[in-house]
């Protein structure tokens, strides 16, 4: 075989059943060992290794992730040299930051003309090095196929992320044995792996967690993405119904825990809901379970959760212990097992917690400070319009999104009954992230409905994947809400910097969405502007049986609330004219160090 047939025989291996990617002359080998895989599976009747070809490579990366984040499996995106990998540093990085399963296969030139600035010439290790889990930069062609097949093996293990493999065209051209089997020597890894894998929760540290929680009478649970990354949704639902904890998730933890369950408090955050912020204030044991107390949660971390008398830590990663927040009892290893460990344990104990009161409580927080906006305005509120997508999804669909006003609201207002259905780039906020992820998503499940929410700047940055998703015939649904601009950008600057719009205002912006869509072969595509025309086009957009787009004209100065300023507290907390506050809030400025 050749370097290339081994790679994608490797794939095959791996079961990767999708590629997506964009060609080059430094891969031009690989993507030719796909095409000679592909006509002899077809020769066969077999199924075929799907190739999805996306307007630019950052669209590629990003599809990858969208299908890693919709199933859990490693995506896979496959790119040429230079430009072809720069151009996924930004998916690289955003799937570091969140902690997705990805691998980069980018062509690299000839061996001998590696740092010689030659054509397309990028230094990948140097560059992917600093942002991926893993890079791999393949110079013996004997371990070719080994380096392959530990490249998923480390994206997918222990915390995931993803991987970079950077392979020069002349290993790809090399001619040698396939083996079938076998993974690099990475003995430090596989020794942390197995270490963890045999991480179990003991009697005695059981003991110290109940003894905790058995003094406590207003425990809460904080769930991050690391629970959706564990699998572990299930065992935390489990733990929470057992013991009666109502549970809060961070932006990466929303379908960890059923939104529409009597004990869930949706999100907590710079953006949470009122209710479940006062609920973090108010409890006396707080349980992070995949969370990381991250600076969007823990603004001032001395002052989160200021009436927790304990504070307990379930992670996978060691290094999150006690990393912001110093808590009383921690337990580093895999999460349902963890979980799973604890209900065992207090089912023996006979532990059978009367937290009545403290349910009152939380009902009551829910029902005084319950979200709410404007219904009377005669404009268009974008919550409407996303209270009318839930509606007809109820918790059931995928739901993408861009960065900004829009990706927020369709956190607070949009239900999800399971994991794996909200996908939105949480840690590095990047904007252009929905599309593309939509499209990743829709390919990994052909069958479930699959929406983009998005905000008319930030579909702007991958604005060209529309015609991929025509001409894939993929029936992907995009919601643009549009207010002309960069509405979050806008919203603090209205509030912190007296109303000056620096860049971020597009009214004067000749941009039509809606002739962008069916120029690029949509066959609905409407735009919404009158109010009582949101039932009836949400209801056609969602019945479309293929792909369909819908631009929303929205309030211009609808605003995200609640919102909480980087470095301030929960009691320093924004609630809007519509949401109650519990406290006199006088808005301040972050000071000029403060992140966004």
């Amino acid at each position: 075989m050749s370097g290339a047939e081994m790679i994608v025989q490797v794939l095959a291996d791996e079961g990767v059943t999708a590629i997506f990617g964009y060609s080059g002359g430094a891969i031009l080998p690989t993507y030719d060992a796909v095409f000679l895989y592909n006509e002899r599976r077809a020769a066969a009747g077999l199924e075929q290794m799907s190739l999805y070809v996306p307007a630019n490579e950052q669209g590629a990366g990003f599809m990858a992730a969208g299908y890693a984040r919709a199933t859990g499996r490693v995506g896979l995106c496959l790119v040429t040299s230079g430009p072809g990998a720069t151009n996924t540093v930004t998916p690289v990085r955003d799937c570091m930051a969140d902690s997705v399963p990805i691998v980069v296969i980018c062509g690299q030139v000839p061996t001998g003309a590696i740092g010689s600035d030659a054509f397309q010439e990028a230094p990948v290790p140097s560059i992917m090095g600093a942002i991926a889990k893993h890079i791999f930069l393949v110079t013996d062609p004997k371990k070719l196929e080994a380096t392959v097949r530990t490249a998923f093996e480390i994206a997918r293990t222990g915390r995931p992320g993803p991987v970079v493999v950077d392979v020069p065209k002349d290993v790809q051209a090399w001619q040698g044995e396939f083996v079938g089997a076998g993974t690099l020597p990475i003995p430090g890894y596989r020794r942390r792996m197995q270490e963890l894998a045999a991480q179990s929760l003991d009697a005695s540290e059981a003991e110290r967690f109940f003894e905790m929680l058995g003094s406590a009478s207003r425990p809460l649970l904080y769930a991050g993405g690391g629970v959706i990354n564990a699998g572990a949704a299930e065992a935390l639902s489990e733990f929470a119904h057992a013991f009666g904890i109502p549970v809060v998730t961070t932006l990466m933890g929303i379908g960890s825990f059923d939104t529409t369950d009597a004990l869930a408090l949706r999100m907590l955050g710079m953006h949470g809901a009122a209710f479940a912020n006062y609920a973090v204030d108010d409890c006396d044991f707080l349980i992070a379970v995949g969370s990381r107390f991250d600076d969007r949660v823990a603004g001032v971390p001395a002052k989160f959760a200021a009436n927790a008398k304990r504070i307990a830590h379930l992670d996978i990663d060691r290094a999150e212990i006690n990393k912001v927040k110093r808590v009383d009892w921690s337990h580093v290893g895999a999460l349902p097992e963890a979980l799973r460990t604890l209900v065992a344990y207090g089912q023996r104990a006979n532990f059978r917690p009367d937290y009545a009161r403290w349910h009152a409580e939380v009902d009551g927080l829910k029902r005084t400070h319950a979200m709410n906006y404007d219904r009377a305005s005669p404009l268009i509120q974008p919550y409407y319009v996303i209270e009318e997508i839930n509606r007809h999804t109820r918790g059931e669909a995928i739901i993408s999104t861009g960065v900004g006003q829009h990706q927020m609201w369709a956190a607070q207002y949009c239900d999800f009954r399971r994991p794996r259905l909200w996908l939105t780039s949480g840690s590095m906020g990047t904007m252009g992230f929905g599309l593309p992820a939509a499209i990743g998503a829709q390919i990994a499940n052909p069958g479930r409905l699959v929406i983009d929410i998005d905000g008319d700047s930030s579909i702007r940055m991958n604005i060209g994947e529309l015609e991929t998703v025509t001409t894939y015939e993929l029936p992907v649904k995009v919601v643009v809400l549009n207010n002309f601009g960069d509405g979050m950008v806008k919203q603090w600057q209205k509030l912190f910097f007296k109303g000056r719009l620096s860049a971020s205002d597009r009214s004067l912006h000749k941009k039509d969405f809606v002739k962008t869509a069916q120029a690029d072969g949509f066959g609905y595509a409407v735009r919404l502007d009158r109010k009582e025309d949101v039932p009836r086009i949400i209801g056609e957009l969602i019945a479309y049986p293929g792909p369909a787009f819908v631009e929303v004209m929205i309030d211009p100065d609808a605003g995200v609330y609640p919102m909480v300023g980087p470095g301030q507290t929960y009691a320093q907390m924004i609630t809007g004219d519509f949401i109650a506050s519990r406290h006199e809030v006088e808005i301040e400025a972050p000071g000029p160090a403060e992140m966004f």
